[in-house]
């Protein structure tokens, strides 16, 4: 998986890449988007807790499927309401441990349930 950014064009706002280039032969995993939801279905108010919970969860599932954040391939993550989009970036910045993947953030004006403030859909691959 090679990562660029290409240098006629604006570097990115965030730590992520502009784009990702994977090997024909690359094993992928998609996920449904992960929520920021315990086991037992705990929903904390703050959305950076559902951030860091929401990371937990991404980081089991790529686990399960002998993967870890560096095979992060692209990020969507969806966020309802006002938060401090600086802590947000710190987060995931440090979440991510130096990887940065494809992103895009986009607000929306709800989620499957009224607690949820953050939904990140995940695309990873290896070999």
């Amino acid at each position: 998986m090679m990562f660029r950014n290409p240098s006629n064009i604006h570097s990115p706002l965030a730590s992520y890449s502009h784009q990702a280039e994977v090997a024909a032969d690359a094993r992928w995993l998609v996920m449904s988007a992960q929520i920021g939801m315990e086991k037992d279905r705990y929903v904390p108010e703050c959305v950076l807790e559902q951030i860091d919970l929401t990371f937990d969860n991404i980081l089991h599932n790529l686990k399960v499927a002998n993967m870890d954040m560096n095979n992060l391939v692209k990020l969507v993550l969806y966020f309802v309401g006002e938060h401090d989009v600086e802590q947000r970036r710190n987060l995931i910045k440090q979440r991510l441990g130096g990887h940065e993947p494809c992103m895009t953030v986009i607000y929306v004006a709800g989620l499957a349930s009224p607690d949820l403030k953050v939904e990140i859909d995940v695309w990873a691959c290896g070999n």
